[in-house]
């Protein structure tokens, strides 16, 4: 009786111990990616498949269809990237605004469907809930981030100072995808009795391409295309851009000595109120937030580099020297496309998103009687992302020499080699780009929460209730970004914003003649001025 109770006992002791070992040795943070990386890595390594160009690298053939997508707009548009930039600047400074006036909505009360044009809404010009400047100021608070500052430096680090002149023409190339994807944004958006805008991929895709006689097709890359959206807002665009924001502030302020060291869900709950408050007044809202922090944010890094530039100055034609004969040599050009691109763009939806279709649902609520005009101004986005910041910060990096190239960095390390940059010039910079991370991450978190719930809205309809559970979800995931590191997670959400492009660019190309009529109404308007 006693030996069978020891025997008992001595089974229950080893499973607890057995338990508590296991337990200690894998977190919850490693079992669920485990967990769920088993599940989804099908679809990751489908979406990141690579097409090899070398022994040891390979390009994924989602940017050949970006890059190809890009050079074929910049060409049918004749250049419009560089012929309309300085009349793209004029439109957001409001030198045509009088052209625009106030239209009229026709609405009924029916409610509204999937199947067809919502019942409660008609595609209208002239209507919109924000200014040319705000929607440019919302669209570029949710491609300004992280990319801009690791993705940089771990592009450099893979190619060399000549990785800096591939990113600026892919940056110049992309102003065109930009162009066409937020014209057609405007174009086929659809407004609510309330005057409340409903537009981006899933309206041009399923309306548009009913009008060239592709209805099913339109409809089936429309539900694809708000899927991978939804998705990608909750990893991407909330849960890594929380999570990198505070491991920043918590390295700059000391590590693992730092008083804000294990306290993720704090920040994360603070941050969470924050978007909170912010995206519940819906895009008004976000625009009169972004059109603020985008501009202050963008300042405080600029200001920073070019002081750190201006300390430096004798070493910049140097820089670009390096910069120029880098570009054309076999390291320059795998590791500056390749790096820049894909290492890069890939935590920031290629940096400025061009091709994703992402920005044309901020673009899409402007005050506009002309999509055209709406195209213009956003074809300016991926010059101040890429062309401008991006370039600046590769600047500093080579400058300064931060950069050893071969150094293999994740994003974390990437952002440390920035703010160790900034550091050699002025010694408490890292903590003013600190803050511009907080500011990068929340911008992106408030316009990404506005993408997603679009998406949200075309999949489950426009009721409060529906509205309320995204954006309920969506908070609930700031939190958990910052307290825990969730990388299959990330990576399938990643994955899920690599898709988008997908239905996005089948569309463009098939309604790339719709904005050409566009383009040619708008200019014989101003002509006519």
């Amino acid at each position: 009786m006693n030996y069978a109770f020891e025997a008992t006992c001595y089974k229950i002791y080893s499973f607890m111990s057995l338990l508590l070992q296991s337990t200690t040795q894998v977190t919850l943070d490693d079992q669920i990616n485990i967990q769920f990386s088993n599940a989804t890595s099908w679809f990751t390594d489908a979406i990141f498949y690579e097409i090899p160009i070398t022994e040891t690298m390979g390009i994924p053939w989602t940017l050949i269809v970006l890059i190809i997508g890009a050079s074929y707009f910049t060409i049918y548009f004749k250049f419009v990237n560089f012929t309309e930039f300085k009349r793209a600047i004029n439109v957001v400074r409001g030198k045509y605004d009088a052209l625009e006036s106030e239209g009229i909505v026709s609405v009924s009360e029916n409610t509204s469907t999937m199947d067809s044009d919502q019942p409660d809404t008609i595609r209208v010009e002239g209507q919109g809930e924000v200014s040319h400047f705000q929607a440019l100021t919302a669209a570029i608070s949710a491609t300004v981030g992280l990319g801009n500052i690791a993705g940089v430096a771990i592009a450099l680090s893979i190619g060399g100072p000549g990785a800096t002149f591939w990113m600026i023409l892919v940056g110049l190339l992309g102003m065109s995808s930009k162009f066409v994807e937020c014209t057609l944004g405007v174009k086929y958006r659809e407004v609510n009795a309330e005057g409340t805008v409903f537009g981006g991929p899933m309206y041009y895709l399923r309306n548009g391409l009913k009008e060239r006689g592709f209805s099913k097709l339109g409809k089936t890359l429309a539900v694809i295309f708000a899927l991978m959206c939804v998705g990608g807002s909750f990893g991407g665009g909330n849960m890594f851009q929380i999570n990198q924001a505070f491991k920043l502030f918590e390295h700059v302020t000391g590590g693992e000595e730092s008083f804000i060291h294990g306290n993720g869900l704090f920040f994360g709950i603070i941050m969470a109120i924050l978007v909170g408050v912010v995206i519940i007044g819906g895009i008004k809202k976000i625009a009169n937030v972004t059109d603020k922090i985008v501009p202050i944010m963008v300042v405080l890094y600029v200001l920073s580099i070019l002081i750190i530039l201006g300390l430096n100055f004798e070493a910049i034609p140097n820089a670009f020297k390096e910069i120029w004969d880098g570009a054309f040599n076999p390291q320059g050009v795998v590791g500056g496309v390749v790096g820049v691109l894909i290492q890069g763009f890939k935590r920031a939806a290629f940096s400025n998103e061009a091709g994703i279709g992402s920005a044309s649902i901020a673009h899409s609520a402007v005050k506009t009687n002309f999509p055209a005009s709406e195209g213009l101004v956003a074809l300016l986005e991926p010059f101040i992302d890429t062309v401008v910041i991006c370039t600046m910060t590769a600047l500093v990096l080579i400058i300064t020499g931060q950069i050893e190239t071969g150094m293999v960095i994740n994003d974390e390390q990437g952002v440390v080699l920035t703010a160790n940059a900034l550091a050699s010039g002025v010694s408490w910079f890292p903590y003013l780009l600190s803050f511009a991370v907080i500011l990068f991450a929340f911008s992106s978190m408030i316009s990404w929460s506005y993408y997603g719930y679009q998406a949200w809205s075309y999949l489950f309809g426009r009721g409060k209730k529906t509205e309320y559970t995204y954006k309920l979800i969506f908070c609930v995931f700031t939190v958990v970004g910052a307290a825990i590191t969730l990388g299959a997670v990330t990576l399938f959400s990643d994955a899920m914003i690599f898709a988008m492009l997908v239905p996005n660019m089948i569309g463009l190309f098939l309604l790339s003649g719709k904005v050409k009529e566009e383009l040619t109404i708008y200019r014989k308007v101003l002509k006519a001025k």
